[in-house]
Order: structure tokens, then sequence, then C-alpha cells
């Protein structure tokens, strides 16, 4: 089963529909999506290494715009945005959200975008803050377009050499990523 799900994810990354994919995935993820763009941007990259920077720049670019939407919908449908914020298990309500960025402001938006914490929180945070849209468009390409970058540059790089390692033992490396995940929104949780 694991082989067989594998091997769609890279025909999709092959396919002509590729980009468009990622960039309504890297769209969606910034405001309400809950799978992030990298489990499409890495196979896009392992499957056409010579694409790296444009699939970036594709990503960035969605992510960016995604994340307007995301800083709208805390700015202007501030029960919505409570509402997902609640669901993505962040109740601490309004007043919690506007501390953050009065102690942390652009901070905020530089730290969490380049990590794998949802993007979603800070769009939507950064809107019910009502913190500086210009800022928050700027740190956004800054984050978001150095996650993206970076990771186009180690795949396109060491890409290749691992992608053989991971087919070689791929239930061995979807068990240490899983782990990883799991690792990764344990801390989160417990900041």
């Amino acid at each position: 089963m694991l082989r067989k799900l594998y091997d769609r994810v890279f025909a999709l990354a092959r396919s002509r529909h590729a980009t468009p994919a990622l960039a309504l995935v890297s769209f969606a993820e910034s405001s309400v999506f809950p799978i992030p763009p990298d489990v499409m941007l890495a196979p896009m990259i392992l499957a056409r290494p010579d694409r790296a920077y444009v699939y970036a720049a594709v990503c960035t670019a969605a992510s960016v715009a995604g994340g307007m939407l995301g800083y709208a919908i805390g700015f202007f449908l501030t029960d919505v945005g409570l509402m997902l914020m609640r669901l993505l298990g962040h109740s601490d309500g309004l007043a919690q959200f506007r501390a953050w960025f009065d102690d942390w402001g652009l901070w905020v938006i530089l730290i969490k975008g380049l990590t794998p914490i949802p993007y979603k929180l800070v769009t939507i945070a950064s809107g019910l803050a009502a913190f500086s849209f210009p800022a928050f468009v700027a740190a956004s390409v800054v984050t978001r377009g150095g996650r993206f970058f970076l990771e186009a540059w180690v795949l396109k790089r060491w890409g290749p050499a691992m992608l053989a390692q991971v087919e070689k033992r791929l239930a061995l490396w979807t068990g240490i990523g899983l782990a990883v995940l799991v690792g990764a929104v344990v801390v989160v949780k417990l900041l």
C-alpha cells in the first residue's frame, strides 16, 4: 500500500497538472487546508530537479496569496477566525493573539513562518491582531520563500542520492518521517 501511494505521488509530480495542484495546495494551506505544500513540493523537485526553483517560486507566491486570505479572515471575519483558531487547538481568544503581536510583533511571523507549525495559525492570528498588513506580507515573502527555496536547494543538491536511499528503505524512512512529525507536533503543543 505504501509503495502504491508513493508511486501515485510521483506520478502526480511528473504530470502536467503538478504545478497548478502545487499552487492550489500552497494557497489553501495558508488559510484553511491542513496539509502542508511540502508533501507535493518535495516529490515534484525530486521528479524534476531542473525546475526546483520554479516550483519553490510557485509555492511561495501561492502561499503568500493564501496567507493574505488567512489575514483577511482574521481581520474582517473575526468570529470565523476565532472559530478556525479554536478548531486548530488555539482557543486563547482575541486578547491572547493581540498580546502575542504586541510583545513579539514581526518575530511571530518570521519564526513561525519558517517552521512546520501550520502557517494558517500565523495568517489568521495576524489578521485577528490587526498586525500591519504590509509588514505581514513582507515577512511572509521572506519566511515562506526562505523555507521553500531552502527545501528546493537541499533537494536539488542531495535529492537524487536521498531518493535512492528512500526508495530502498521506504517503510523505514516513512516511519522516521512520521516519528519526526509526531515529535514536532508534541514540541509545538508543549510550547
